[in-house]
């Protein structure tokens, strides 16, 4: 997949792929987006003190990146898997700045979220696993994970741009490997994707959005024999 690498508003970089007309993230602030619906939103909303986390496209590294700094921080585990078809080389993921934005001494960490290998689970600290996974979201019949996710990230390309992967069926999946009381974020705020989410079982609600965005989504499964709303 072929892109430009550019600023966006809060000096952090995103890749604009001219094939889609899409960019990684926000243009008004990468990092931005990324706290906003990821690390505030979702894994804050997580006082475990083993977190198991799924992202639906590892795209940049950023969202693995922050939550690896936020899970030390809160001095929590982490076991994150995330799901990408497309990864960035490592010669490519060194031109990113957010390491020297964010914690310019855990430069090689980010890079090591890149180098390591696809399609098996390594330690990056000892309290963080990254489990990266060369996958087509376009076979959800193919989703079967041992072990059930506290967390969700699902950050693919926008609805219009990759019709393929915000599915029913991919929704569904998710839903089935959620544990009980796991929440799951996206940046995407359309009716559309609501009511995927809510047909799967999640209770869904409305947030507001990072700069730029006027509103998020975000849904829970609820605990058994819960029927609040979230």
């Amino acid at each position: 997949m072929k892109f430009d690498f550019e600023i966006t508003e809060d000096g952090s970089h995103t890749l604009y792929v001219p094939a889609l007309d899409e960019h990684y993230h926000s243009t008004h602030g990468a990092l931005q987006e990324a706290r906003h619906v990821y690390i505030d939103a979702a894994l804050h909303r997580c006082q475990k003190p083993h977190v198991r986390i799924l992202e639906v496209g590892f795209g940049t590294g950023l969202n693995a990146f922050l939550t690896l700094l936020e899970t030390e921080k809160r001095q929590q585990a982490a076991h994150y898997t995330s799901l990408e078809l497309y990864p960035l080389s490592l010669q490519d993921a060194r031109k990113l700045n957010f390491a020297s934005l964010i914690a310019p001494d855990r430069n090689d960490h980010f890079l090591q979220l890149h180098a390591l290998p696809w399609d098996r689970a390594q330690a990056i600290t000892p309290a963080f696993v990254l489990e990266k996974r060369q996958w087509d979201f376009s076979k959800p019949d193919s989703f079967c994970f041992d072990g059930l996710f506290d967390v969700v990230y699902f950050d693919a390309f926008a609805p219009d741009k990759q019709p393929g992967v915000w599915t029913q069926a991919l929704f569904d999946k998710i839903y089935e490997a959620c544990a009980g009381g796991a929440v799951i974020t996206t940046y995407c705020a359309k009716g559309s994707v609501r009511r995927m989410l809510q047909a799967a079982g999640f209770a869904v609600e409305r947030l507001p959005g990072p700069p730029g965005k006027r509103e998020m989504l975000r849904g829970w499964r609820r605990e058994q024999g819960d029927l609040r709303d979230p």
